[in-house]
């Protein structure tokens, strides 16, 4: 995600442009009772999703594999030993229900993927007696970025360990002491903590040690994109060492198109970009709570306006601290790899420029309360309600 800075906010979205679900091939289901969020599937969802897997493959195939695949059978199985399946006999991509029913589009997306390299493996270079996750297959998934493990589920990208995770156990003690009630230590520790982030990546691209990458969905699932959520997609690709892109999804259980922000990036730094992103979006929503309950909001027709002054005077406050970094000879370049692997995912990405708010009273008001925030670690609760730990005790 790209902000045209002289617009004064206004922003690039970045997006896939031959777009992976289906925004013109499914219909949306036709509006029923609304399911239980944990239970199966209607035939009616069931059969929406389909749709939309169709479409999403054919995106896929144009996209990722040069048209080079003919269209298998798409179905759902009941099978709980697995996610997926490519069946050479009767041509089929299987599905689990189960796949559908309790993971995200995203993870349904990368099944998909998975299945389709063994499907090009299998009749697009005619290696039929190759292992089934062989030297083809592998190579297949590199080119594409695809998850080549045959565990089921993608992961979103190697834990941190060693060296990295102990950089990133600095970063939490160091956004912990950014909680002081003193507004000069708590702003040192915060820049203490970013400038540690800048140093490590730094060190990190210049060295030759070998760098794996993953992804992840952040954020709610919604019909559209926003001003806020564009301007704070776009910090987090500015100022945490990550690339993000929104990407198209099926919302399974409503039967509806949306998008969702996916970040990519090395998994230290996912994993801060993502505590990063729950702990703006709180805070920006706890800051509007109370502007609102101070009277000084004219109505609820405001709050985005105010969400997305908040996201532009922290943005300001971070391009101050970027300045103060790169006076200390600190100059992120960004990482040539990381952006390959964006578009080994994406080869075809559309930037769409949208223009920015009014600059009414509530953005002003918005704009000097985020010019304030300090991130730290842990107060503060998402939207959803959950905060988002910075370093989990256990990682699954």
């Amino acid at each position: 995600m790209v902000t045209d800075r002289k617009g004064q906010g206004a922003t690039t979205k970045m997006e896939p442009s031959n777009r992976q679900s289906p925004p013109a091939g499914a219909r949306p289901a036709r509006r029923a009772a609304r399911p239980d969020p944990q239970g199966p599937l209607s035939a009616e969802l069931e059969t929406a999703a389909l749709r939309a897997l169709r479409r999403t493959w054919a995106d896929l195939n144009a996209c990722l594999f040069q048209d080079r695949l003919r269209p298998p059978t798409l179905e759902l199985t009941d099978d709980r030993s697995r996610l997926g399946a490519w069946r050479r006999d009767s041509r089929t991509i299987a599905l689990a229900r189960r796949l559908l029913a309790e993971h995200g589009w995203g993870t349904v997306v990368e099944v998909l993927k998975h299945e389709m390299a063994h499907q090009f493996v299998d009749e697009a270079l005619g290696l039929r007696d190759d292992a089934a996750h062989g030297p083809a297959f592998r190579k297949v998934c590199e080119e594409r970025a695809i998850d080549a493990r045959a565990a089921g589920r993608p992961s979103p990208g190697t834990p941190p360990t060693g060296t990295r995770e102990r950089v990133l156990e600095r970063v939490a003690r160091l956004l912990a002491l950014a909680e002081s009630p003193n507004e000069h230590e708590a702003r040192a520790a915060a820049a203490a903590a970013q400038r540690l982030m800048l140093k490590y990546n730094i060190e990190e691209v210049s060295s030759a040690s070998q760098r794996n990458y993953g992804f992840r969905h952040v954020g709610r699932v919604s019909g559209r994109t926003d001003e806020p959520r564009r301007l704070l997609a776009n910090i987090l690709s500015e100022h945490y060492f990550v690339e993000a892109i929104w990407v198209p999804v099926w919302r399974v259980r409503e039967g509806k198109r949306g998008v969702v922000l996916e970040l990519c990036g090395r998994a230290e730094n996912l994993e801060l970009a993502e505590y990063v992103h729950s702990f703006l979006e709180g805070t920006a929503e706890r800051l509007w709570s109370e502007y609102r309950a101070a009277g000084r909001a004219r109505g609820n027709a405001e709050r985005r306006t105010f969400l997305a002054g908040v996201m532009a005077g922290c943005a300001e406050t971070l391009r101050v601290q970027g300045s103060a970094n790169r006076e200390e000879g600190l100059v992120w370049v960004g990482d040539r790899d990381l952006r390959g692997y964006l578009r080994r995912r994406y080869p075809y990405i559309r930037r769409t420029r949208y223009a920015g708010p009014r600059r009414t009273a509530a953005w002003s008001d918005g704009r000097a309360a985020g010019r304030e925030i300090v991130v730290h670690r842990g107060i503060h609760e998402g939207p959803a309600g959950g905060a988002r730990p910075l370093l989990p005790a256990h990682r699954g």
